[in-house]
Formats: C-alpha cells, structure tokens, sequence
C-alpha cells in the first residue's frame, strides 16, 4: 500500500512539473514598459542646508516619474522614453534623464543619445560590463519570477537587479545588462532612484526597428566624464550627483 501511494505521488509530482514546463513562455522578443522613479525628497534631505531643503520640499513633488520602453529581440535593445506622465513637475529636471540607448548584446556595444543641460552627447562606446552577484531572493516583477543580483559600478555605485530567465534576451533598461536573462527591476538605493517594469508586451519587434541614436556630440564614456568633471567641478555635491547620472 505504501508502495502504491509513493507512486501515485511521484506521478502527480512529474505531472505538475510538466504542466509548469508546458505553460512557460520564454519570450525572445517583444516590448517593456519601465517605470523611472526618483524620490527627490530623499535627495534634497542629502543637503546641508536645512533652510534650502524645507523651502524645496514646500515647491516639489516627493517623486518623479518617468515612463520608458525597452524594445528588444534576441541579442539587440532599444531603450527610449515612453508615454508621458502629466503629474510630473517639469521645473525639477535633471541630466540624462530621457535617454535613448542602443545596445548590442552580441557585440557588446552600446550607443546612448544624453541631454546634458543643454548640451546633447552622443555616447557611442563597449556596453558596460558589471561583476553580478547571484542571490538566492526573489521578487515578482509584471507577472515574472525573478531573481536578486547585487553588483558596484563606477568604483562604489551599489546597484540591486532583479531579472528573468523566461525572457532570453540578457538586457535591460539604461545600461544595464550581463545577467541571464532579461533585467526586469534595478535599484539604487543612494542615489534614490529605480526602475521596475510595469508590463511586458509579447509583441513582433522587427530588428531593423531596433537602430542606434545619431544625434548630438559624438564622444566615449570616458571623454564624456572628463568633460563633466570640468564643467561641474564647483557645483560641490549636486556637481557630483549630476555627473553620477549623466553616467549611468
């Protein structure tokens, strides 16, 4: 009798873990919807001056959302702003916060259009490489399990990501990417930004739809950052938070 109940149970085990198999969709292509999201209040509250930070949170809004779409197939992306969002507070803007960016997975390239204040550059360099540490959490994103990566970049950027392996295509939004599967939510706990999908789309994305930017000054990351050093050498902590994301 026992022997009979184990049987019974491992089949309906393997039968259950063929239904999940047979209902997993494992998408190559198709279309995200990010949300942007700024928490301006806990960037004011990194200010000394207690006067200015009460005045600014008095004329600005705690959060500023930005929406953007991520279009990709197999090994290429296409990350550009999306729908607009009529709650945001135009006044508060700042760098490199409606980029465009093109990247070739395949070739590990990647071409970004950056509106600086009001200079526009065209950033064409490698994609960037990120050491990922595999976690063992996991977080749902738009309908997908996901799992936790940690990494630093740029020296001491602590970033958290959560991605997917259901969808096959190692990207994500901005510049992030390199882990297996697509990035679906990213984290940076200092400088009080994320983005997180709010639905993905399993729609046709031609390839040849999926081209680089060409507008704006043409230069590499690296040429890009000595020129915003220069520039914002005097601006003290908002100089080196404005250079922070014009280089993410």
């Amino acid at each position: 009798m026992k022997q009979i109940k184990f049987i019974l149970i491992a089949i309906l085990f393997f039968t259950c873990i063929h239904a999940h198999a047979q209902n997993t969709i494992f998408l190559s292509h198709g279309r995200i919807e990010f949300e942007r999201k700024v928490n301006l209040y806990a960037q004011i509250d990194d200010e000394d001056d207690e006067a200015w930070r009460d005045l600014m949170k008095k004329t600005t809004p705690k959060f500023k959302s930005s929406f953007f779409d991520l279009f990709f197939n197999d090994n290429k992306t296409l990350y550009k702003p999306g729908r607009e969002n009529p709650d945001n507070n135009k006044m508060w803007q700042s760098p490199a916060e409606d980029n465009t960016v093109f990247t070739d997975l395949g070739k590990e390239q990647a071409t970004s259009e950056k509106n600086i204040f009001d200079q526009r550059f065209l950033v064409q360099d490698t994609a960037r490489k990120i050491k990922w540490k595999i976690t063992n959490e996991t977080k749902n994103i738009a309908g997908f399990d996901c799992r936790r990566a940690n990494a630093l970049i740029m020296d001491s950027i602590y970033i958290v990501a959560f991605y997917t392996d259901e969808i096959t295509t190692n990207g994500g939004p901005e510049s992030f990417s390199g882990l297996p599967g697509m990035i679906l939510g990213v984290a940076i706990p200092h400088e009080h930004i994320t983005w997180f999908a709010t639905k993905v789309y399993n729609e046709d994305v031609p390839v040849t739809s999926l081209i680089p930017p060409t507008k704006g000054k043409k230069v590499t990351n690296a040429s890009m950052l000595f020129q915003l050093k220069d520039a914002l050498k005097d601006w003290g902590k908002w100089g080196k938070r404005h250079i922070k994301a014009a280089m993410l």
